[in-house]
C-alpha cells in the first residue's frame, strides 16, 4: 500500500523542497501539505502537480498555533486517511527578530564568526507573542502545536502491523541554555526559537521513550543555514540588491564549513535522507544534519545531542499537563457555548 506523508510548513522554503524531493523519488506517495495559509498551500500544490502531475497531493489547512485549528486538522486526517506512516513537523516561526549589528560586526572579527553565521548565536533575540489561546505564539507553534497533532493521532501512528515516524525540523540554534523546565513557554526570556528547538529535541527522545515499543519513531534534523523566507526576515529592512550583493559571501564561507546549506533543496537533505532509512535503526539522541560541500556536494551526518533522558521526561510530563489543562477549558467553552445557543 502507498506510504501516506504529512508536511507541515510545507508551502515554501524546506518543506516545499522536501515534498518535492519526496515525489520525485516515490511518485506513488499520498502526499499532505499541511500548511497555516490555504492561498499559499494552493500555490504548493499547483505547483507540485505541475512537475508531478499524476502524483496524489492533498492539501489540509493547519495553523500549529491555534488549538482549534490542530484539533480540527488531526478530525479531518483521520476522516482522510486509514493509515499515517510519516509526519514531518516542519512548520516554525521566529517572530520580530532583533539583528544586533554591534555585536555583529564584533562577531566578524573574532574566532567565533563561523558558529554566528550558522546559528545566529548572540547576534539575534525574539519578541514573542500571545496567541488567543493564552500560549506564548513561540512555543505554540513550533512545539505544543505539533505536540497536540501527535496526541490526536496516536491511533494512526502507533498500529503493531506497520512502524511509523515523526521527523522533526531542528536547529543548530537550539542551545540548552536558552531552555528552562520552570518555563517551558520561555516567557520570560529573549530567545524563544532557540528554546522551543532544543524543546522539540528534548521532546523526539520522549515520544521514542514513551513509544517506541508500539512502533512509532521519532527523530531530529538541523537543515543547516538556508535562504528562506524565516532566514531573509530575521533583515527586513535591508534591500533586495543586499542579498544579491551578499549571497558570494556566503558561498564563500561554505568553502569553510559544511552547515551552510544555502538552498532549501540542500537544507531538506537530511529530512530526505530520513525517510529512506529504516526508522528502529536511527539513534534517538542524534540530530542529523544536512550538511552541503563546498563543491555542493549533500550528504547527511548524526550528532549527538544535548539532551538527557530525565529533562526530556519531565518535559514530556509537563506538555501532557498543559494538554490536560487546555482540553478543560475547551470542554468548559463548549458547554457555555451550548447553554448559550439553547437560550
Amino acid at each position: 500500500m502507498n506510504k501516506v506523508v504529512l508536511v507541515t510548513g510545507a508551502n515554501s522554503g524546506i518543506g516545499l523542497a522536501l515534498c518535492e524531493r519526496l515525489l520525485t523519488a516515490e511518485p506513488a506517495l499520498r502526499l499532505c501539505l499541511a500548511c497555516r495559509s490555504l492561498h499559499r498551500g494552493q500555490a504548493a500544490q499547483s505547483a507540485l502537480l505541475a512537475r508531478h502531475p499524476d502524483a496524489h497531493v492533498a492539501l489540509l489547512q493547519l495553523d500549529t498555533s491555534s488549538i482549534t485549528s490542530v484539533l480540527t486538522a488531526a478530525h479531518d486526517i483521520k476522516r482522510r486517511y486509514n493509515r499515517l506512516d510519516c509526519i514531518y513537523l516542519n512548520a516554525g516561526i521566529m517572530p520580530n527578530p532583533a539583528f544586533d549589528v554591534k555585536a555583529f560586526f564584533k562577531g566578524l572579527f573574532s574566532s567565533k564568526v563561523i558558529t554566528m553565521f550558522a546559528t545566529g548565536a548572540g547576534i539575534l533575540t525574539q519578541k514573542d507573542n500571545i496567541t488567543p489561546d493564552g500560549l506564548q505564539e513561540v512555543f505554540a507553534t513550533n512545539l505544543f502545536g505539533h505536540f497536540l497533532l501527535i496526541r490526536e493521532l496516536e491511533p494512526f501512528l502507533c498500529q503493531a502491523d506497520r512502524v511509523s515516524q515523526i521527523i522533526w525540523t531542528s536547529s543548530s540554534n537550539a542551545h540548552r541554555s536558552a531552555f528552562s523546565l520552570n518555563d517551558v513557554q520561555h516567557q520570560n526570556g529573549i530567545q524563544p526559537y532557540s528554546s522551543s528547538k532544543y524543546a522539540s529535541d528534548l521532546l523526539s527522545l520522549a515520544l521514542n521513550t514513551h513509544f517506541n515499543k508500539q512502533g512509532l519513531f521519532s527523530s531530529v534534523v538541523c537543515p543547516g543555514f538556508v535562504m528562506t523566507n524565516l532566514t531573509y526576515g530575521i533583515l527586513p529592512s535591508f534591500p533586495a540588491f543586499f542579498w544579491t550583493l551578499f549571497m558570494p559571501v556566503l558561498w564563500l564561507i561554505r568553502m569553510f564549513t559544511n552547515t551552510f546549506t544555502l538552498t532549501p533543496h540542500n537544507g531538506a537533505q537530511a529530512l530526505f535522507w530520513l525517510f529512506k532509512q529504516k526508522p528502529e535503526s536511527l539513534d534517538p539522541h542524534a540530530k542529523y544534519h544536512s550538511l552541503t560541500s563546498g563543491l555542493g556536494n549533500n550528504y547527511t551526518q548524526p550528532c549527538k545531542m544535548d539532551i538527557d533522558e530525565e529533562m526530556s521526561e519531565a518535559l514530556y510530563e509537563k506538555l501532557l499537563s498543559l494538554e490536560d489543562t487546555i482540553r478543560k477549558k475547551l470542554k468548559v467553552e463548549k458547554r457555555i457555548g451550548d447553554g448559550v445557543c439553547s437560550q
